[in-house]
């Protein structure tokens, strides 16, 4: 405090001396008689009159591990940064994209000049990026094309999917085989799934996706480059209730099994690039108990199309997933002592809170989001469907989001490209099965 209050009457008497125009750090300009205070001096008495005594200053007992984003530029001198040959998962998804991976977008319409963009509501998405969003339909001029006519064009879309499966699937393989040698046991699966929603675009770039639909007959790279968007999955009750029926009574699938459980992603600041994947089950007296552990799933292709002329769209994705069966000893301490302080919660988003301060461990585990998950399992040979309800919640944001949602894992395709045992026609002719019956009956909302 003495020394403070000695530099303080330093800067008294200089301000004053600047009064009598004496003081070595002013300065006159030619324009104004009157003296200037230097930025020398300014910036010196601003430092002073800032200061904060230590007994004063505020510090974080917990402090929140930066996420880093996809979009920004990588410090080279971070050797934990420099190693990472994935782009950073989003923490809440629970996604990491392979540096192989392939991203497309195709609609199912062979003429171009009737195409338009029509607003889609979605409250989400406008919450999330302040606009309206919009979604790829045809005028009201063009006729519906004949069954021949969309076998013609599905065929096309098949062919394209199962290239970049092919490409996608010899990358996965590699890096899967690395994994297994450097752990010593087959923990990596590949998986296809297909997903049901609708692919959105923002309205900003509404004058691109039209011109780069119609050049995409000469550039197929032109149509995936120019276009942003987002593949929204949320889908009505009515509409979920009638595809498990549909699925049951047509379709000849059988119920497997139903779960309600909680997913809780945990940030290992030691290995930032990862998120560890909880799944837990609720025990008798409302604790969670772990029950498997899952690294990110790491994404190698995802292709969206827009099925023109019906009311829903398809993605089609590759994961791996990786099952973590030993986990370190300090990696399961952090995790349970994460687990045993959480409290469900069914009022709150997400369904779960933690204590203050509870939600990170010895400065390097800490919750980064969590989903509670009630679903179902349908099963016909070579095909699983998942019904299901996700509530996620963010914890960096404090957003969450609820939606129901229904996903095909072709379990049959999966199989053949983890074992790499590829027979072009046998993986083309799973993929049209797979992508007919799902055109035929559940891209349409039936009044929902």
């Amino acid at each position: 405090m003495l020394l403070l209050a000695k530099k303080l009457g330093g800067c008294f008497v200089t301000f004053s001396r600047y009064m009598m125009g004496c003081d070595p750090l002013l300065s006159v300009s030619s324009n104004c008689p009157v003296p200037c205070l230097s930025t020398n001096f300014l910036s010196r008495f601003k430092s002073l009159m800032a200061y904060v005594p230590p007994h004063k200053r505020q510090s974080n007992p917990n402090p929140t591990p930066t996420i880093f984003s996809k979009n920004k530029t990588q410090n080279p001198n971070n050797p934990s940064r420099a190693k990472s040959h994935h782009k950073t998962p989003n923490p809440s998804r629970n996604i990491v994209f392979s540096p192989h991976s392939i991203s497309r977008w195709y609609h199912t319409s062979s003429e171009t000049d009737h195409l338009t963009q029509v607003p889609y509501s979605c409250e989400e998405f406008e919450r999330n990026n302040g606009e309206k969003p919009l979604t790829l339909t045809v005028s009201d001029e063009m006729e519906s094309p004949t069954k021949e006519e969309e076998r013609r064009v599905l065929n096309g879309v098949v062919e394209k999917v199962v290239r970049d499966l092919e490409e996608t699937s010899r990358h996965a393989r590699e890096e899967r085989e690395n994994a297994e040698e450097r752990e010593g046991e087959k923990l990596v699966k590949l998986s296809v799934v297909a997903r049901i929603g609708k692919v959105l675009f923002k309205e900003r770039y509404k004058s691109d996706c039209i011109r780069s639909i119609r050049s995409a007959l000469t550039s197929e790279e032109e149509l995936n480059k120019k276009n942003k968007k987002n593949f929204y999955t949320d889908l009505t009750d009515e509409y979920m209730r009638y595809t498990e029926e549909l699925l049951i009574q047509k379709c000849g699938f059988q119920i497997e099994n139903e779960k309600d459980n909680y997913l809780v992603l945990v940030i290992d600041k030691d290995q930032p690039d990862s998120t560890i994947s909880s799944k837990c089950i609720v025990l008798p007296d409302g604790n969670l108990e772990h029950f498997k552990a899952e690294q990110s799933l790491l994404r190698y292709m995802v292709t969206d199309i827009s099925c023109l002329h019906k009311d829903f769209d398809l993605r089609i994705m590759l994961n791996t997933k990786r099952v973590l069966k030993n986990l370190d000893a300090d990696v399961a301490e952090g995790v349970n002592t994460l687990l045993k302080a959480a409290v469900i919660n069914p009022e709150v988003k997400g369904g779960l809170t933690w204590p203050l301060g509870k939600d990170s461990f010895s400065k390097r585990f800490f919750v980064t989001g969590f989903w509670h998950l009630k679903y179902k399992i349908l099963r016909r040979e070579k095909i699983r469907v998942c019904l299901r309800n996700v509530y996620r919640f963010d914890q960096n944001t404090s957003k969450g989001e609820a939606s129901n949602e229904v996903t095909f894992k072709l379990k049959g395709v999966s199989e053949l490209l983890t074992e790499g045992d590829i027979v072009k026609n046998t993986v083309v002719d799973m993929i049209q099965e797979a992508v007919e019956l799902i055109w035929t009956n559940f891209l349409s909302n039936n009044g929902f």
